[in-house]
Formats: C-alpha cells, structure tokens, sequence
C-alpha cells in the first residue's frame, strides 16, 4: 500500500501539469515506477552515505548503465550513435527536456518547501553580495588618506577609482562565464578567494602601482561574485518566493555600504592606530580600515564551504544523483526545522536533460601536464565563449538587448551620480573654505620664532628676516612677492601651501618638506636644504571626510524602505512595472537636483534618488535570473553585470569632470538615461508567472 502511494506522487511529478501524459523516458535510467517500497528506502539509504569524492559510479547503486558501457556498445552499432544524429535533433530533444525538467523542478522545490536550509544559504550569500558592496565604497573612503600616504596626484586618484570597477566588469564577464560551466559554488569559492586574499595584500603594500594591481585583481574576484550569487540562490526558490527572497538578498549590498560608512567613520580618523617600521614602511589607521572591509568575504568564504552546489545546475550536466542527494538534503532540513522529520522526500526521478556537450577527459598519461591543462583550458573557454553568443541568437537577442540599454542607463545615471554628490559637496565645502581666507599685506616681521599652526591664509610683499619657523604646520598658506632673509626652517610639514615671486637668501631648511616645487618662480640665493623629509605624511584630520563618510552612510540607509517596498511588492506589481516606475521616479528625484544649493539640501536629494532607484536595481536582478536558462544563466548575468560597470567607469569620468563648472549637464544626463531605460525596460516580457527554465 505504503509503495503504491509513494509512487502515485512521483508519477505526479513526472508527468505534471498533464503536458507530459504516457511520457516514458528512454534512456536507462532507473524510473521509480513498480519498485517495491522496502527498496525504495534502502535506496534511500545508500544514497545518504554516499561521498562525493567516491570513485565507485555514482549511479551503480540503482542499476544504471556505466556511461564507459555505453560508449562501449554506440561504438558497436554506430548507426545508433549520437554523434551521427544531427545535432539539430539532438537540441530539440534537449529543449524537451529542459522543459520537462523545468516543471518538474518547480514541483520538487515546492515539495522541499521555504525553511531553514534557504535561510540559512540566504545568510551565506549575503556576506558575499555584501562583500560586493563594501568594495565599491572602500577606494572612495581611503583616498583622501591614500593620496597623503602614497603622494597621489590628481590623475593617479581617478585612476584607483576606476581600476575597481574595471577589475568587475572583467570578473563579472569571466566568472559568470564559469559559473555556467564549473559550478556555482565552485565558481564562488574562486571568487571570494581572489578577492579576499588581494584585498588583504592590498592593505600592506607601500607602493601606488602595487597597490593599484591589488585593487584591480581584488575587483576582478568579487565582480564575479555578484552574477554566481543570484544565480545560484534563485535555483534554489520556488516561484512565488524567487522575486520577494532575491530582493531581500539585495538589502545585504546597502548592508555593505552601512558597514563600510561605519567602520570608515570609526577607524580612518584615528591616524594613530598604525605602526612604523623604519621610515619606509608606514602602516596607517586607512589600512586597518582596507583590512577590516575584506572581513564579510572571509566570512562567506568559510561559511560557503558547508553549503550544497546548486542541483540545478548538476541536473543539467547530467550528475542526477548528485542532484536527488542535493534536493533530499534540503526537504530533509526543512521539514525536520518545521517539527516534520517524519515527511518522506517522494521524487525518485528528476529528468536530466539530453548531455549534448561532449567532454573529452585527458588521460593522466596523455601528453605533459601543460599540454593538459591547454586543452582544459581551452575547451572550457570555447563552451563559456558558445555561451556567450547563445544570448545574442534569435532567441533571446531583443531581451538581451533591452537588458542591456536598461542595465547601462541604470549605471550611468546611478553610479555617476554616486560619485558626483560627494564631489559636489566637497566643492561647496571647498568655496566656504576658501570665503573665509585672511589675507596679511606689508607685515614685516624679525628675530621671531613661529612655532604653531598657519591655516588658509595669504601673505603678500612681507618681509621676513632672522625668523625661526620650527616645528610648524603650513596648511593652504601661500606667501606672495615676499622677502626672507636669514631664516632657518625646522621640521616643517606642508600641505597646499607655496611661495610665489619670493626671494629667499641665506636661509636653511633642515627636515622640511618644503621641496622645490613649491618654489614658484622664486629667486633663490646661497640657501641650504639638509635632510628633506622623505614620503608624505597624514598630517591634517581632515573635517570634510567625516561629512563624506556621512553622506555614504546616510545614502545607504535611504534605500531600505526602498528595499522592503520592492520586496513586498516584486511578486505582486511584476518585474516590468516595478522597472519602469522606479527609474521614472528616480529621474523625477533628478531634475530637484537644480535646487541643491546647500550641503544639506545636496544630501537630502541623494538619499531620496538612492531610495527610489533601489526598487529599479532589485527588479533588474530579479528579471535576469528569469528571462535565460539554467546553464546560460550566470553567463548572461555576467555580461549585462560587465556592461553595468562599464557604464559606472563611463559615470563616474563624465559627472566628476563637471564639478564646479556646471549642474546642468549631470542632471540632464542622468534624468534622460533613466527616462529612456525606464520607457525601453517596458518592452521586456513579465517574469513573475515563469519557471525556471
């Protein structure tokens, strides 16, 4: 009776939504149909145990033909053999059963139910999209300290800026590319390795091109991690949770932005949490602060290593009971957290789709480890690179298209506006900075000694003679058409500060930094430079960076009603809608940018521009998931994601080269790219009602 039961649900399963009636694979496969209940559980039983890493065929316990015996016998009768069917004929049949496997799926994932196993893999991804997050704002923080420590020009700061999101878009491309190929979890692991470990390196290099190399490879790991996240956490949902749980996934990046607002907050101020070894080698409180922001992708990492790879993705390279493992593991978990430990996992048979893909697995005899790996390499680039173009084949070329017009718009307005803010409100800063500069004319001063801070001051035609100027600070001090005669200068660190059309005799500068740059057009007669100071130094706490750090923090949590709106509603408003009517909002919020004339009013207007976008970025994340298959997935994810921060690198030059000059073409710039993604992105189909395919 108990096995009569048990295999009414699994042909259920098999033949579901009644598209499937009298469907009888063919492909000797143990089929679950007439086999006696006892079995069915020891069945259950042997799979339990099974490892992994076992060399034992994985499907000899169930009866199933070794695939070797299977070539062995094409080999025979060639006339049967796959390789001389069509290939045509044999996609069709795959698309077959990408369908059936797709249905079926979705009825599995349901049996298994919501519950502790995807809350608990919920966690685990989060820490590495949070660990996205928190990249895209660490350059930003350590730059003001960066720029001290390593003597960064104005050119070599754009440059770092950009390398990270260069580093993504490279990673998103490749990884996601992989993901498709190797794995999910595997593909993530590499990921969050790359870009823990140059993260961390990045913390303790002295040199700009090293550290720039390190920033740049670190981006390139966790670049790869967005795309890997969303695909592999949606294979796990059912249809009605897949559009409310990646959404909340989402929070975890505005996470990332609070953690690292936070921790820049209460680290990179306190120049004294560093060490010195020698004079070389300075390790600054903005090194701690690199070090502490690489800790949610160690975490991940280490977490990641105790989670499943996605059965999805194994059914769809054939690896069938890997995958029944996998899923039983999951309802297993769930149901023993919901007090039902009793429920009985019933499918004993998942499609697998017609292995189209023919992998030649090299003999460890076979030529020299090199020529090896070549071929490895070479076949898995040629299958990730078919992947690519697969998304541009009539199939899905207009979504990917539209996709692509709407996640490139999204990036240009939002991330060059990200950037344009704080830039602004630094200007502004700068400009009441500069209203309030004392000016001193015709001062003449003799047998002094000056031994305190100068500050935004502007010395002209002075005359300066037998002055000492010891253990002094000069910060924005520009002494013009001025007369020093017999001074000595002691231990004297500067910053912005000048000497214009000076004449300067019979004077001696010992362990300055007074170089001779900062000499402009000066008459220098019989003077003495000993022991000039060597780097640069963080030497001014800096008032404007804590406002910087303000202003990211608070950008960051305006989106959470943003994030809880859409996550509500993802499933109820649809994908489309939900695209459309947030960047329309986002570029109404755009045009109050005209009315920005204060710091405050500049924050206000940020935060309410991040709030409305946010709604726009989940749906997008969500959509993509849907709108391809299993194993071109990632790829796609990748591309579009690559293209996003091209557009952010394509943002942020342009909006930061109107700073000071003018509001209007930044404004109009952003409002028209998220005017014209929103009107295309209504021309995508609506996702929400859809499988998995």
């Amino acid at each position: 009776q108990g096995g009569r039961e048990t295999n009414q649900v699994s042909d259920d399963y098999r033949y579901q939504d009644g598209n499937y009636e009298g469907y009888v694979p063919n492909d000797g496969y143990y089929h679950g149909g007439d086999e006696p209940a006892h079995e069915e559980d020891a069945q259950s039983d042997v799979t339990e145990g099974h490892d992994e890493d076992d060399e034992v065929y994985e499907g000899e316990y169930q009866g199933i033909p070794h695939p070797d015996d299977i070539k062995a016998k094409q080999k025979r009768a060639p006339a049967a053999a796959d390789e001389y069917r069509d290939h045509a004929d044999l996609m069709a049949e795959r698309m077959e059963d990408e369908e059936q496997l797709a249905h079926q799926y979705e009825n599995i994932i349901e049996e298994c139910g919501h519950g502790r196993f995807q809350w608990t893999l919920f966690f685990v991804l989060g820490l590495a999209l949070m660990a996205d997050g928190v990249e895209v704002f660490v350059v930003g923080f350590v730059l003001p300290s960066a720029e001290k420590d390593m003597c960064l020009s104005s050119s070599n700061k754009g440059m770092l800026g950009l390398i990270v999101y260069l580093g993504m878009m490279v990673g998103a491309v490749v990884l996601g590319g992989l993901a498709d190929k190797l794995g999910r979890k595997k593909c993530l692991i590499i990921s969050l390795a790359i870009n823990a470990a140059f993260a961390f390196l990045s913390s303790f290099v002295q040199g700009y091109g090293f550290f720039l190399f390190c920033r740049l490879i670190s981006g390139l790991g966790i670049g790869g991690s967005l795309p890997i996240v969303f695909a592999y956490f949606s294979e796990f949902l059912s249809r009605e949770k897949r559009g409310e749980h990646l959404s909340w996934l989402c929070m975890f990046w505005m996470i990332g932005g609070i953690f690292a607002s936070a921790m820049a907050w209460s680290i990179i101020p306190h120049y004294g949490w560093g060490f010195s070894m020698g004079t070389k080698y300075h390790f600054h409180s903005w090194r701690v602060f690199v070090l502490v922001c690489s800790l949610p992708c160690i975490a991940s990492l280490v977490a990641l290593k105790f989670m499943p790879e996605s059965p999805r993705f194994l059914l769809e390279i054939g690896k069938h009971d890997e995958a029944w493992m996998i899923l039983k593991q999951v309802h297993d978990t769930n149901m023993r957290a919901k007090g039902e430990p009793e429920r009985v996992f019933t499918v004993s048979y998942i499609k697998t789709p017609k292995q189209v893909d023919e992998f030649i697995e090299i003999q460890s005899s076979t030529g020299t480890w090199y020529q090896r790996w070549l071929v490895r390499f070479t076949t898995t680039f040629k299958q990730v690179w078919d992947n690519v173009l697969y998304c541009l084949t009539a199939q899905y070329r207009m979504n990917t298209l539209i996709l692509a017009v709407v996640w490139f718009t999204m990036a240009l307005s939002y991330y060059g506006l990200i950037v344009w803010f704080p830039d602004m409100i630094r200007y502004l800063q700068e400009e009441a900075y500069e209203s309030r500069v004392k000016i001193f004319e015709e001062e003449e001063v003799s047998h002094f000694t000056f031994n305190f801070t100068l500050e935004n001051q502007i010395h002209r035609n002075g005359e300066y003679k037998n002055d000492k100027f010891i253990g002094m600070k000069f910060k924005e001090v520009r002494f013009e058409d001025s007369l020093f005669e017999d001074c000595y200068f002691e231990d004297v660190t500067s910053s912005e500060t000048f000497f214009e059309n000076c004449t300067i005799v019979s004077t001696v500068f010992y362990n300055t930094d007074l170089y001779e740059h900062k000499f402009i057009n000066c008459r220098l007669i019989n003077n003495t430079f000993l022991k000039q100071k060597e780097g640069c130094h963080l030497d001014f706490e800096e008032d404007n960076d804590f406002l910087i750090y303000l202003v990211s923090f608070l950008g960051s949590l305006s989106v959470l009603p943003g994030n809880i709106i859409s996550a509500l509603l993802m499933d109820k408003i649809g994908r489309i809608k939900m695209i459309g009517g947030s960047m329309l909002i986002s570029a109404v919020c755009c045009f109050f940018l005209f009315f920005g004339n204060s710091e405050s009013a500049m924050i206000g207007w940020q935060c309410l521009f991040c709030g409305a976008s946010i709604a726009a970025w989940n749906a997008l994340d969500v959509i993509t998931v849907e709108l391809y298959p299993t194993d071109k997935r990632a790829t796609a994810f990748g591309i579009l994601n690559g293209l996003c921060k091209f557009g952010a690198i394509l943002g942020n030059s342009i909006f930061a080269s109107f700073v000071g000059i003018t509001k209007v073409v930044p404004i109009l710039l952003a409002s028209s790219a998220l005017v014209g993604g929103g009107l295309i992105a209504l021309r995508l189909p609506e996702t929400r009602d859809q499988v998995l395919m």
